[in-house]
């Protein structure tokens, strides 16, 4: 433990192992200094006369005189003092292991060795006791036959509850479901892969734990999953890094939200400056030797990711290392990468996270997964054919025949970026795994629209991560070709028959349809998803990729195991209720009908309303950075009252061409996120479900609504919006052109006595005016 000196820890380690077998203490001890003799640690006349100095020494410290002790007395203080010296001097001079070689050898020339095994009690408090006598005490346990092995079970289980606090996670809820499957195979995976010391953390956690689960309760499908070649940075290197580095910042998340902002681009300055510990650098140089010139990814492992209720999607950062330069280069790389993710720590997303779930005092030290980009080289780029995140609940569905129960699943061409990021102007495949040809989109037209149109992935040549158009990667030579993409031939969207060299790549469309009816990858995600679900008890969510080997029937799948965490769902604030019927058209404030999920928002006050004619006539682009600052500063004035933000396009979008450039911070008091999208405007609503931005909307409960101002069906009562008193100044009371957008609405101060209610059915949902404490 870290409060013992290493010194002690390994004598405690010593003085425990031969508590264990009490009938061969003696003996154990005997050979223990015949070793320290034989090796010329100390001689036997010099050791003999330590033992009367110590014994001389208590003496006087207990005020007893020496020659008055009886010698019953003096022979117990004799042989007490020469094993503790026994103890003392092998553990600072000889390894653990020769002591279970002399114990090893003791047992094996005992003829009825049966009768003199190994303490089947626990004879020492493993939450005390060094790690690696917990996990050797682990291993001898389960090395027991299964009469002998069913009589220990309980002490089993809490050495392995004692491995995964000490090496893994402490979270109850993932510890109540990994003790069951982890062994001391695992553990000493964990050991051997592990740079420094501290847990692995969540990420790496809930990924373990993912595969040890398909390992025991999926085996007609478990040759096909695969866990990537991993290493993991443990979570006290990033206070000894703070350590070395005398880092400021050490508090920022009791910094108001303004400060924050403000300092963080200078502690990802001073953390991309600072010094790495010498041995985890040298550790890391190893693992580089180790892997060759294969991509790296650097992934952020925090103790609280990807736990129960609280993923922090998106959150911390993840870098990816092409590792093709020099030796030199791609260990500067290397630990560059980590000292960013280490940076994220303090990202203005991450600590107002933290705080919207109650987690801002919490010790949130970061560990690092290290992992091989999974993959295929194409010329000289190097991608996965297949990339994505499934869900083995649908939070939503577009047509009424789609089971929510199957499943969900965003696929996407390359790195796995664009399955869990909103990027503009690019789409992934959504499927429900119920109907995986039911796709949100019928025409051939926005087929093709809502299609993956850029490729994330790693150029070779050039040592970096890129995005290259989809006409630019793929091509007849690309072999998975016939599973991943159709022809658009004009008339209407059909499979690849015959990719020859006449083919040309600009009419290719990113379909999956291959993939999806000419395979077993359907059926493969069914039982991945379940088998987790089942286990969790509760829906999860799971990032992979996807290998596939071309052959004439079927391709061979491989499944690459990248992430999995429990998915949190929405509250509804009791029963769900049918939508109400019978209102007036002045008392509807909105209608949508285009993949609703199932909840109510109950007794809503202010409406933010970013109008979209007024914020797409904005000229300057740090205008559109302000109306996000701004929806922000509202986020923030407006805590503890219950609002709703409508605005044009996408929430979130990194390019503001497309929508307001909020982050989570921005956004994270809201009960509702309406996406108004417009033809007419040119600013579409693209679902943003299954992205880390999604997952963020979900754990705080807020519930993301598009309406389509063209659509039949889709309603939106401007007249309420734009007649009401604008209250946007009571807030922000500087006038700017960004200022000018918003419009704040307070619905009790338009319709006294009155309040604005949201109901969603799973199919529809509408916004409505009702007296308080009344409904329609």
């Amino acid at each position: 433990m870290s409060h013992i000196p290493p010194e002690s820890s390994k004598v405690l380690e010593i003085y425990l192992l031969i508590a264990q077998y009490p009938m061969l203490a003696s003996p154990i001890r005997r050979q223990m200094r015949q070793e320290l003799f034989r090796r010329g640690i100390i001689t036997p006349e010099r050791f003999e006369q330590e033992i009367k100095e110590h014994a001389i020494q208590s003496q006087q410290r207990e005020g007893v005189p020496a020659k008055s002790e009886p010698d019953e007395r003096w022979d117990i203080r004799y042989h007490r003092i020469r094993r503790t010296l026994t103890d003392f001097y092998f553990a600072y001079n000889l390894p653990v292991d020769l002591l279970h070689s002399i114990i090893d050898n003791l047992l094996a020339g005992i003829p009825n060795r049966e009768e003199i095994p190994a303490e089947l009690t626990l004879r020492f408090n493993p939450e005390l006791a060094p790690l690696e006598m917990v996990l050797r005490q682990a291993e001898e346990y389960e090395s027991l036959p299964p009469d002998q092995l069913a009589t220990v079970d309980h002490h089993l289980q809490e050495l392995r509850v004692v491995l995964l606090k000490s090496l893994i996670s402490d979270q109850l809820a993932f510890i109540r479901i990994a003790k069951q499957w982890f062994t001391t195979a695992d553990f000493n995976y964990v050991v051997d892969h592990r740079i420094g010391t501290g847990k692995v953390g969540g990420k790496a956690a809930g990924m373990l734990l993912a595969y040890k689960i398909l390992q025991n309760t999926a085996p007609q499908i478990f040759d096909q999953v695969v866990l990537p070649r991993s290493y993991f940075v443990g979570a006290d290197v990033f206070y000894d890094f703070l350590a070395i580095n005398d880092v400021a910042f050490m508090d920022q998340k009791y910094k108001p939200m303004e400060q924050i902002r403000s300092e963080y681009p200078m502690i990802q300055e001073q953390y991309s400056q600072a010094r790495f510990p010498e041995e985890i650098a040298d550790r890391l140089r190893e693992i580089l030797e180790e892997v060759g010139r294969r991509p790296l990814i650097v992934r952020s492992s925090s103790l609280l990711e990807d736990n129960f209720g609280t993923s922090f999607a998106g959150k911390y950062q993840s870098h990816f290392c092409p590792n093709q330069g020099t030796p030199k280069e791609n260990l500067r790389d290397l630990t560059l990468a980590i000292r960013r993710t280490y940076a994220s720590v303090y990202s203005p997303d991450a600590l107002m996270y933290r705080k919207r779930m109650d987690l801002l005092d919490y010790d949130e030290r970061m560990a690092i997964l290290l992992q091989e980009v999974q993959g295929e080289r194409h010329q000289q780029m190097y991608f996965p054919t297949v990339a994505g995140v499934a869900f083995s609940t649908s939070p939503m569905v577009w047509n009424p025949r789609l089971k929510r129960e199957q499943g969900f699943v965003r696929l996407v061409l390359g790195l796995g970026t664009r399955a869990v990021e909103r990027m503009a102007n690019d789409y992934p495949r959504m499927v429900n795994l119920s109907h995986p040809q039911l796709r949100p989109e019928v025409t051939r037209k926005a087929i093709r629209y809502y299609s993956q149109h850029h490729v994330d992935l790693l150029d070779l040549d050039h040592n970096q991560m890129v995005t290259q158009p989809l006409e630019a990667v793929l091509g007849p030579d690309f072999a998975p070709l016939r599973w991943i993409a159709s022809v658009d031939d004009g008339d209407t969207i059909r499979p690849p028959l015959s990719p020859g060299l006449n083919l040309d790549p600009g009419k290719l469309v990113l379909t999956f349809e291959g993939l999806l009816q000419r395979s077993d990858f359907v059926p493969l995600m069914k039982t991945i998803l379940s088998s987790l679900a089942e286990q969790y008890q509760l829906p999860v969510d799971v990032e992979f990729t996807l290998s596939l080997t071309p052959a004439d029937g079927k391709p061979a799948l491989a499944f690459h195991l990248l992430q999995c965490r429990p998915q949190k769902q929405w509250g509804a604030e009791g029963p769900l209720q049918p939508l109400p019927t019978g209102l007036q058209d002045e008392d509807r404030v909105f209608l949508c009908t285009r993949m609703v999920p199932q909840g109510h928002v109950s007794q809503i006050e202010y409406l933010v309303y970013v109008d979209p004619e007024a914020y797409f006539r904005l000229q300057a682009p740090h205008d559109f950075a302000e109306v996000a600052r701004l929806v922000g500063l509202l986020n923030r004035a407006l805590e503890g009252h219950t609002f709703v933000m409508l605005g044009p396009g996408r929430w979130g979008s990194t390019d503001h061409t497309q929508g307001v450039p909020v982050t989570y911070a921005d956004i994270f008091n809201t009960r509702a996120l309406i996406e108004l999208a417009s033809q007419k405007g040119g600013y579409a609503s693209e679902p943003s479900y299954g992205t880390h931005f999604f997952q963020d909307l979900v754990e705080s409960q807020i519930y993301p609504l598009a309406i389509s101002l063209e659509e039949a069906g889709d309603f939106l009562n401007l007249d309420f919006l734009v007649q009401a008193k604008n209250r946007v100044a009571e807030f922000i009371p500087q006038e700017s052109a960004a200022r000018g957008c918003i419009r704040v609405v307070h619905v009790p101060g338009e319709r006294p006595g009155w309040q604005l209610e949201i109901a969603m059915d799973g199919e529809s949902g509408l916004g409505y005016l009702v007296r308080s404490g009344q409904q329609p």
